[in-house]
């Protein structure tokens, strides 16, 4: 693997200036997958939208995108995941059915995915970072000994069809694009809010190519003894939020975290705050926003008192509005921000929240229009 730090991918001048050349038995891997994970019997949203990133790159590349579905035909089955993976673009699907992948565990998932793709050789394989996506990703790249990026905030393929898989690294404070130059697949694993949700249609189902499960339950160590209901959080569930008020140093104490609770309930948004007030123990870590916390795509995200590292842009830039709140004029979230504010951030959020509540009624969800920037120096 290659990393070539600060460099994106539309400036990527492609394999011959890395001097690698890939190998000859790689050579006839074609075609970009897409690992479509199940959740209680429906598609992940984060298989979604990587089924249109996915597309793009397929089609960049002139291949074929396949979903790739795993899973057992009981109960719900796998029908509607491999509908959903037409639904959204795919041309293919790869179907592996067993009573042995009803419920993820590593081992079985890893087999038969690492089959498929010793079978029909795709060039490109990408993956959820969820927790089993991660864990199923790490397990695959190993067995077959290929590279994998985690944690993407861009993928794009160089000018000699080589995937350039973009994510921060040093803490959030660059940006390093990775290429995995003398391997198949090209492995990435992509957060769910990262990629746009592609449009659906009423596409038919196309081709579906089965393979089978060439593994005995005698062989897997780990075994489903039960299952336990998350029930750690009653908060909203960042991710998916379409407002967001988050906060960061710049509230000075974990008393005016209130604040932000106030503007949230009166707008009907979810909480969340850059990683230092997790540090400090402030907030729970569920509440983080950014690369190592959550990755959001709101139709509103108001930023109070945080200054906008490379660790929290990438982590909040697919907002459709963002509203800075900074004392500090030249805070980097102002550079990306739709909005900006300058303003100490405990007297303008008050204010802020009392103007929303002469306006509209208690959890009601609002429209945003305007995109422009305000620059307020009083």
């Amino acid at each position: 693997m290659v990393a070539r730090k600060n460099e994106t991918p539309s400036n990527a001048v492609g394999r011959a200036s890395s001097g690698k050349k890939l190998l000859k038995c790689f050579e006839d891997h074609r075609h970009v997958w897409v690992f479509m994970e199940l959740e209680g019997g429906n598609v992940h949203p984060v298989s979604i939208e990587l089924l249109g990133e996915g597309r793009r790159l397929a089609d960049k590349l002139g291949v074929q995108l396949a979903g790739v579905i795993l899973g057992s035909s009981e109960g719900v089955g796998t029908k509607p995941a491999i509908e959903e993976a037409f639904a959204y673009g795919a041309d293919v699907a790869y179907l592996v059915e067993s009573p042995l992948l009803a419920n993820y565990r590593n081992e079985p998932f890893t087999k038969a995915l690492t089959d498929l793709v010793t079978t029909h050789k795709p060039e490109i394989l990408l993956l959820g970072a969820t927790t089993l996506g991660r864990d199923l990703a790490g397990a695959v790249a190993t067995t077959l000994q290929t590279g994998l990026t985690a944690d993407c905030t861009e993928l794009d393929v160089d000018g000699d069809g080589s995937l350039a898989a973009t994510r921060p690294t040093f803490g959030g404070s660059l940006l390093c694009t990775i290429y995995t130059l003398n391997s198949r697949p090209q492995m990435a694993t992509v957060r769910s809010r990262v990629m746009a949700t592609p449009q659906r249609s009423d596409k038919p189902i196309g081709r579906v190519i089965q393979h089978q499960l060439l593994m005995v339950e005698e062989e897997i160590v780990t075994k489903v003894l039960a299952f336990l209901c998350n029930s750690g959080s009653e908060q909203s569930d960042l991710a998916n939020s379409d407002i967001v008020v988050g906060g960061g140093l710049g509230l000075g104490a974990a008393g005016n975290l209130q604040y932000l609770r106030n503007l949230a309930t009166t707008i009907g948004g979810g909480v969340g705050c850059s990683r230092p007030l997790v540090q400090k123990g402030w907030m729970p870590a569920d509440r983080q926003i950014g690369q190592s916390g959550h990755t959001i795509r709101p139709k509103l995200y108001i930023a109070a008192g945080i200054s906008g590292a490379v660790q929290h842009r990438v982590g909040v830039e697919g907002a459709d509005l963002i509203v800075a709140i900074n004392l500090d004029e030249n805070a980097p979230i102002f550079d990306f921000a739709h909005i900006g504010v300058v303003a100490c951030a405990l007297e303008f959020l008050p204010a802020l929240t009392e103007a929303f509540a002469k306006r509209m009624p208690p959890h009601n969800s609002i429209k945003v229009m305007d995109r422009g920037r305000l620059d307020d120096q009083g």
